[in-house]
């Protein structure tokens, strides 16, 4: 049965018992000697699938945790009746906090991480008939976004090595109606940004950062969604600061953050932005004060989880590498990810045959939280239905959209990505160094047995 990404996160954390609901507990990430133990330990040990006891058994954190502190200021806010983005503080109070936690000059919150590139693309002048390059291996929504505006998603392929939009396959995309590029920071993994603006600065091109999963995310030095024209954010239930839906832009132009302002704000003059005198085109993409609310009481929070998450990925890179057939992904040089989900590329090569979904299998038995999440979705109907549509035949040649539909069969390092690339749910990341030391024990076991584990799940 095909499971989305959503659903996936959904199920794989309701499995924190133990774990209160109101509060996040966080054991202190130490430094742990890498222990040769743990291989020799695996191979002695029946694994779950063949009749062994699973390595994990304590489930893991319940996401989104509530905290009851956060009551009183909800409680405030209902009782106000000043609910809507312009009758209360909290929604601008959380704009000015998270542009200073990332270090951009201009924050705007919207309704979602979706309407936060809708109303970026809008804003760098994307319309009908033109093209955005954007990587494959995403979540759906950076293609919806862009077919909002009648664009057409040109897709650059993917680095196995990164899993993000390799450089090098830009240009070869590149035609007469590009307007934009749109990096996405998969997983919270930073894209190879000083390569990918060397291409679109020169050529006028914009650059907007789909950052939907990477908060506090760095390259170079600087925080992902200050990197390009504008940076868009996702605060949605799953995300590592949830308000159930929610999204945020962020930039350093006063007057791009403005318009997208009067853009997201059904077209009403903002700042310096004045438009007609009156209304301009524009859509209702706000927040609500809930939403600030709620987001603004977990900025510390953030912070601490993500020194925490990182802690426990760096542990699971150096001792994952270890095992043969697994390996971490490459971040660009003086780059911190910050892992909305922990990924890893599997070669069945090196594991007696045994299939990326026998893996995940074997993985899920022993406790762990795994999963496939991407596959390869311009061949899932979706872009058919764009390509075949009245106004898509309108807009491009008959010459042109086929040559478009034809270039997917082109995107192998993105076929490769899709077909081995393993995804751990954010919130393992969040147990203490026990816990992941058993996520390592657990591939461990599996590799060891991998022979045996392949032969029963084809019998």
């Amino acid at each position: 049965m095909k499971t989305s990404r959503r659903q996936f996160l959904a199920t794989s954390t309701l499995a924190g018992a133990g774990v209160s609901a109101g509060v996040t507990r966080l054991a202190p990430v130490v430094a742990v000697a890498a222990s040769p133990t743990i291989v020799s330990a695996a191979a002695s040990a029946q694994p779950a699938l063949l009749g062994g006891t699973p390595v994990h058994t304590g489930g893991w954190q319940k996401w989104p945790v509530w905290k009851p502190e956060w009551e009183e200021t909800m409680l405030k806010v209902c009782r106000s009746g000043k609910w809507y983005r312009p009758s209360g503080p909290y929604v601008t109070d959380f704009e000015a906090a998270y542009a200073k936690l990332i270090g951009a000059r201009r924050c705007l919150a919207t309704a979602s991480g979706t309407t936060a590139l809708i109303v970026s693309l809008h804003v760098l002048d994307v319309d009908a008939g033109d093209e955005v390059i954007v990587s494959p291996f995403t979540f759906v929504a950076s293609y919806n976004a862009i077919l909002a505006h009648k664009a057409l998603p040109v897709f650059a392929d993917t680095d196995p090595a990164t899993l993000t939009m390799d450089p090098k396959s830009i240009a070869s995309r590149l035609t007469d109606r590009t307007r934009a590029i749109m990096p996405v920071h998969i997983y919270g993994l930073p894209c190879d940004m000083d390569a990918i603006n060397a291409i679109a600065r020169p050529r006028g091109l914009k650059v907007v950062e789909d950052a939907c999963q990477a908060w506090l995310a760095e390259y170079k030095g600087r925080k992902c969604g200050t990197l390009g024209d504008l940076g868009c954010f996702s605060f949605q239930e799953s995300k590592h600061i949830p308000s159930g839906e929610g999204g945020a832009i962020t930039g350093d132009s006063e007057d791009l953050i403005d318009r997208c302002n009067s853009f997201h704000n059904c077209g009403r003059s903002v700042g310096n932005f004045k438009g007609n005198g009156c209304f301009t085109r524009g859509a209702n993409y706000r927040m609500t004060q809930f939403q600030g609310a709620l987001l603004i009481q977990q900025i510390d929070k953030l912070v601490k989880e993500t020194a925490h998450r990182r802690g426990n990925a760096d542990y699971l890179n150096a001792e994952l590498a270890k095992i043969p057939g697994i390996t971490p992904p490459r971040l660009p040089a003086d780059s911190r990810g910050v892992y909305h989900l922990y990924p890893f590329r599997y070669d069945p090569s090196r594991f007696h045959g045994l299939s990326r979904d026998g893996f995940v299998r074997a993985l899920n038995a022993e406790g762990i939280a795994g999963h496939a999440v991407y596959k390869e979705q311009y061949f899932e109907g979706l872009l058919d239905e764009t390509i075949a549509s009245r106004g898509y035949k309108r807009l491009f040649s008959a010459q042109r959209l086929k040559a478009y539909r034809d270039s997917f069969h082109e995107l192998k390092g993105n076929r490769e990505t899709c077909a081995n690339t393993v995804g751990l749910s954010q919130t393992t990341l969040l147990g203490d160094r026990t816990a992941t030391g058993h996520i390592v024990e657990a591939v461990a076991r599996i590799q060891a047995h991998s022979a045996a584990i392949a032969a029963k799940l084809k019998a």
